[in-house]
């Protein structure tokens, strides 16, 4: 059975920094290239961030590049995102996803960016 759990989420203020993690499990995950995404309250799914399954092809959209970094470490099967200099705006749900099959994702962690 796949699984993915992501953790580290929190209500954190503007120009802190939070670290997720996402414990997957139930599939090959060095062998898949992974993806965090987020979901505003009120708004669709936005893509963040992808990573090759070999970590070192690192993609970003544009609003995040510079202050997310996306990693892994295939020995734990476990993905991250650092997330530097946030902003209000970064307050969503954020999950972790396989990118060629979008199905298989987490439930969520909250990140609230407020003072």
């Amino acid at each position: 059975q796949v699984q993915l759990v992501e953790s580290g989420g929190g209500l954190v203020q503007p120009g802190g920094s939070l670290r997720l993690a996402c414990v997957t499990s139930g599939f090959a995950f060095s062998s898949h290239a992974m993806n965090w995404v987020r979901q505003a309250p009120g708004k669709g799914p936005e893509w963040i961030a992808t990573i090759g399954n070999g970590g070192r092809i690192t993609t970003y959209t544009d609003y995040v590049q510079g202050r997310f970094t996306i990693s892994r470490d295939n020995a734990k099967s476990t993905l991250y995102l650092q997330m530097n200099d946030l902003k209000p705006e970064d307050t969503a749900e954020y999950y972790c996803q396989q990118t060629q099959d979008a199905r298989q994702r987490g439930r969520g962690t909250q990140v609230i960016v407020s003072s």
